[in-house]
């Protein structure tokens, strides 16, 4: 009985292992879901949650970042087009 309870925490280990080791794979052939797409004109470079409410998103457009700030009272707004 003592060797069943002894599997069970190591079977668990070798799974939670392989699949560490298959999301690092999917990463590194570039097959993540957030990974940049070529010919892409619009990418979510950075969120930062500001509070439970609000974000500031950094997005990258046509080669140059804006940060915008989203969930505000007033509505999102455009902070400003970074160089």
């Amino acid at each position: 009985m003592s060797d069943a309870w002894l599997m069970v925490p190591l079977a668990l280990a070798g799974v939670v292992a392989a699949l560490l080791l298959l999301a690092r794979a999917v990463r590194g052939l570039g097959l993540a879901p957030n990974a940049p797409k070529a010919g892409r004109r619009l990418a979510v470079q950075e969120v930062l949650p500001i509070d439970a409410k609000r974000r500031a998103v950094l997005l990258r457009c046509d080669g140059r970042e804006v940060l915008i700030l989203t969930g505000a009272a007033g509505g999102d707004q455009v902070v400003g087009w970074l160089p």
